[in-house]
């Protein structure tokens, strides 16, 4: 019925991967099975046949979608059925998208659709380090015209040692944690996170996961080569040699000099390039019909043109577009509080960048839920990034969350996050808004966000800054210019996008594309030093603007402390039902929200005021304290017997006040003198060690009758008791010696 060809990858720690075709989906054009564990990954690849008509360009969709039956699961909501993709199967698309798209020939432009679909999931293995290894197999066992093969794996450094697709688990204990992507002889993608770690430290763990993706790349060639599927062939460009070498020799030396004279504007740089491929279409058209002129070939071409006119600028005179040297980095200014109605905010403008920044924080209740098939938990910090179509000049209204701001969104919140100081309690959320956009808005609201969460009185770890590198290569010679702080122009018309963010201790957060092949570890390493010298320039204007915390939050603020109580005292608190949260809750005005850490409740009480704050940890302490021999406290009358009565002291905590401890003088019914519902002051005499009942006293707290007083004196000083004095119930405590102690009875 089939015949399946699988080959193995073997981690050399025990662990394997496996990958399999012509089992499933074969009517695609490729299809493969990737497995590692119980993880299960398949992934397909259609292409059209033919391009479609003026289609100049790679039309690729990328989809990773996780089914919730693969982890024997149900998905959440009224349908039970998976909907749109999570940001996680977004940003895990990003990932293979961004290796696979540069590898395509550049005259291939038919409709092409990777889909990676996860069927089985287990409990040790992260299906995104596997995700670009079944694109790239799917690719190399169809027809589909590809220069790969490629693969992507995690590499993560656990205990001073580097770990290929490490476990959930592993990670959480990781100080690197990145996703590299790479041919058998290039690096092309990396992104991920780090501790503050050095650029050696980098290197050396990019260099790690290109020693292990070789092997991926070299086992893929084996499973094309045994399935034996040749490549298509196909024909989408036409091309006009003339037209060509008409439009270098008429508009060259024009981009050239438009390039030259350093337009600062960008609006008005765009404007000055497209003036002179409109010239020269109106010069061209001129004694030709319409149907003549192909517009679309003239701006492709034009496009060659303007790349190479800035890249010979760059490469040969060391200048750029807005007329800086490599190493320089744009005009910065920034503004902090700008927002008054936020907790805190920030504007932060690099050049034609800028970013508006407002940080919100909030409760235990604003926790953002995680419900995903491979990971369920909660984040304490987020991150929001918008890039309206003003920012570019763009009349356009926005339609929903572009995975753009998802992506660039990731990579600042991966920049910041692990500055958030340890054990703070709030949670927060950063929203940076991109108002002007010329390079690198991602790296404008890591700076941003920075300043804004300084300005909300978050005693941040270490500050963080970032910025974007790019470079210029040159075609057949080894001449190449590594650009500090890129522009727009710069990063669509060259060879890199190289973000990095990081502190003076070290780099928080990386993210890399490279679009050319051949790029040596060394240019990495120049780069990277470069960035060094960049961000520790652009913190420096931070901290001119706000070089620490606000000492206190500003008055909007809500205030909140937290509790630590012990495990089984989590539900005496809440109730029955919630009965006495809720209570609490109402009385106090406070929100109260509670968790299981451990051996403990972790309780997080938030209110506009102290007073509420005070109040609710009053009446939990209540609760969970312990009673305590000798103490004082105000009791409710829960019910009334004929030997005294019952009363609470704490909630869930009731005592017997007898009826001889109820007054000095003789009570003969309970009733007389106390009603259920009474609050009264009782000491507590005893705790029965055996039972844990409690023994309360009233008469404790009154003063003693004065002939009862005179008439124990004079027993005691006659060396006999009074035959008319009471006789002392064998129960009964001495009195107070603090005056502080006394209380005289409620009116």
């Amino acid at each position: 019925m089939y015949k399946a060809i699988s080959k193995t990858i073997d981690l050399g720690d025990g662990r394997t991967i496996n990958i399999e075709t012509g089992k499933l989906a074969k009517q695609a054009d490729g299809a493969v099975v990737v497995k590692m564990g119980d993880t299960m990954l398949l992934a397909t690849v259609v292409s059209a046949r033919e391009a479609a008509e003026n289609v100049d360009f790679m039309p690729l969709s990328v989809d990773y979608r996780e089914k919730f039956s693969a982890a024997g699961r149900f998905p959440g909501g009224f349908l039970k059925r998976e909907g749109r993709p999570s940001d996680d199967e977004i940003l895990i698309a990003r990932l293979v998208d961004r290796v696979l798209r540069p590898l395509f020939p550049d005259n291939f432009h038919a409709e092409t659709v990777v889909m990676i679909t996860l069927i089985s999931s287990g409990k040790n293995e992260m299906p995104d380090c596997l995700a670009g290894l079944a694109a790239s197999a799917a690719l190399a066992v169809s027809d589909v015209p590809f220069n790969g093969p490629i693969s992507e794996v995690r590499v993560s450094r656990i205990g001073g040692k580097f770990v290929i697709n490490p476990s959930a688990e592993q990670l959480s204990n990781a100080d690197i944690d990145i996703m590299v992507g790479a041919s058998y002889d290039n690096i092309m993608m990396v992104e991920g996170e780090m501790d503050e770690v050095s650029e050696e430290e980098m290197l050396a763990a990019i260099k790690f996961a290109h020693d292990n993706i070789k092997i991926h790349c070299k086992l893929q060639e084996e499973l094309a080569a045994e399935v034996g599927i040749q490549k298509r062939d196909y024909c989408h460009e036409q091309n006009d040699e003339v037209l060509r070498e008409l439009l270098w020799k008429e508009t060259y030396q024009k981009a050239y000099e438009t390039a030259r004279s350093l337009i600062n504007d960008k609006q008005l740089r765009i404007s000055s390039f497209a003036k002179i491929k409109e010239d020269f279409v109106a010069t061209y058209s001129e004694g030709k019909e319409s149907g003549e002129i192909n517009k679309n070939l003239i701006s492709r071409y034009y496009h060659d043109v303007e790349k190479e006119a800035m890249r010979r600028m760059i490469l040969d005179d060391g200048v750029r577009l807005d007329g800086r040297s490599t190493t320089q980095i744009r005009p910065i200014w920034g503004e902090v509080a700008y927002l008054p109605g936020s907790h805190g905010s920030a504007i932060f403008t690099r050049g034609e960048t800028q970013s508006l920044t407002s940080v919100t924080l909030g409760t235990k209740m604003d926790e953002k839920i995680i419900d995903n098939v491979t990971l369920k938990g909660r984040e304490r910090f987020l991150l929001h990034y918008n890039f309206p179509p003003f920012s570019t000049g763009e009349a356009k209204v926005p339609r929903g969350l572009s995975r753009r701001e998802i992506g660039h969104g990731n990579l600042a919140h991966r920049g910041l996050k692990r500055m958030i100081p340890d054990g703070f309690p709030y949670i927060v959320r950063v929203v940076s808004d991109i108002l002007e956009s010329n390079g690198s808005s991602s790296m404008a609201t890591v700076c941003a966000g920075t300043m804004a969460m300084l300005d909300a009185g978050i005693h941040l770890k270490r500050p963080v800054s970032g910025i974007a590198m790019g470079l210029i290569t040159d075609k057949g010679s080894d001449k190449f210019a590594v650009l500090s702080d890129i522009l727009g122009d710069e990063d669509h018309l060259g060879d890199m996008d190289f973000k990095v963010t990081g502190t003076t201790k070290g780099i928080t957060a990386t993210q890399m594309d490279i679009k050319v092949e051949g790029l040596s570890y060394q240019v990495m390493a120049e780069a990277l030093q470069q960035a060094k010298e960049g961000r520790a320039h652009i913190l420096g204007k931070i901290l001119e603007v706000i070089s620490e915390a606000r000492e206190d939050y500003k008055p909007n603020v809500p205030r909140i402390v937290t509790m630590m109580i012990p495990k089984d005292m989590i539900g005496p608190v809440i109730g029955p039902g919630g009965k006495i949260i809720q209570q609490i809750q109402a009385d106090t005005k406070a929100t109260i929200a509670i968790e299981e850490i451990d051996d403990f409740g972790r309780i997080e009480i938030s209110a506009p005021d102290k007073d509420s704050i005070d109040a609710a940890i009053a009446r939990i302490r209540a609760i969970v304290s312990l009673p305590e021999v000798g103490e004082i406290y105000k009791g409710k009358v829960k019910s009334i017997v004929q030997f005294g009565a019952f009363v609470e002291i704490m909630p869930g905590k009731e005592g017997l006040l007898h009826v001889s401890e109820i007054d000095w003088k003789r009570i003969e019914n309970p009733e007389s003198v106390l009603k259920v519902g009474d609050i009264v002051e009782v000491k507590l005499l005893e705790v029965d060690q055996r039972s844990g009942k409690l023994k309360l006293s009233r008469k404790a707290l009154l003063p003693k009758p004065e002939s009862q007083t005179t008439s124990d004196s004079k027993g005691e000083n006659k060396g006999e008791r009074s035959e008319r004095a009471p006789r002392p119930d064998r129960n009964e405590t001495r009195e107070p010696s603090h005056s502080h102690s006394l209380r005289k009875p409620n009116q």
